[in-house]
């Protein structure tokens, strides 16, 4: 739809798009970004008003920066911040489901604020990625996982009380924040202890696991450039 729309606001094809990263399928982004590459320079100030008037309702331009020809949107340093929201207990109204996950039954918060903390640090992440390629580094740092109470979004139609996992890393692989998000809630009703989470970023069990949180409540929330 990007590109579709710069054909559009530029009137012609000569240009390139390269996404800084991918996500699933429901999942949304409050922040991501895009490099584009043109033969001639544009009028900043103008070109975004133009862009952002012909961009469908779901999707709004925030800001554009100019870059060398050394800037590369993939291979530069970045560090992605995500959050997933979720709520549990009573169900809460059907609109909050495009943006927040509703778990039956109770979870014990304060045991998943606990191992929370665990997925923190450089560990073998083996276990929380699917299909991954051959050479794929599962030994990956995360600089803060946590759940706290959701103050990042409200709606009238939200549930009272609502939380939310946070987590960030200069990259992740397929699956793994709504991997770590389904086993954090295995901890909450019980069904795993801490100890099974501290085992599983081992790296000695390569098995995958399988109860993968939904798309829905995975928000791309920030993404920083070392530039």
């Amino acid at each position: 739809m990007v590109d579709k729309t710069l054909h559009f606001a530029l009137g012609h094809d000569r240009f390139k798009t390269m996404g800084s990263s991918r996500t699933d399928s429901k999942v949304s982004a409050s922040h991501a970004a895009f490099e584009l590459f043109l033969e001639t320079p544009i009028d900043k100030t103008e070109f975004l008003k133009d862009f952002n008037s012909n961009l469908p309702n779901d999707i709004r331009a925030i800001r554009i920066e100019e870059v060398d020809e050394h800037f590369n949107i993939i291979q530069t340093p970045k560090l992605k911040s995500y959050l997933y929201l979720f709520t549990f207990g009573e169900k809460p109204h059907p609109f909050s489901a495009a943006l927040m996950t509703y778990f039956k039954g109770d979870l014990d918060i304060e045991l998943m604020m606990e191992g929370a903390k665990l997925f923190e640090g450089k560990h073998n992440f083996v276990k929380y990625c699917t299909k991954p390629s051959p050479n794929t580094d599962f030994n990956r740092e995360v600089n803060h996982c946590s759940i706290v109470e959701n103050t990042a979004y409200s709606a009238s139609f939200f549930p009272e009380k609502s939380y939310a996992l946070k987590i960030q890393s200069a990259g992740f692989m397929r699956y793994q924040v709504r991997l770590i998000m389904g086993q954090l809630i295995r901890l909450g009703r019980h069904e795993i202890n801490l100890a099974t989470i501290a085992e599983s970023l081992s790296g000695e069990d390569r098995t995958a696991l399988d109860q993968i949180a939904p798309g829905s409540g995975l928000i791309l929330q920030d993404i920083e450039f070392d530039i």
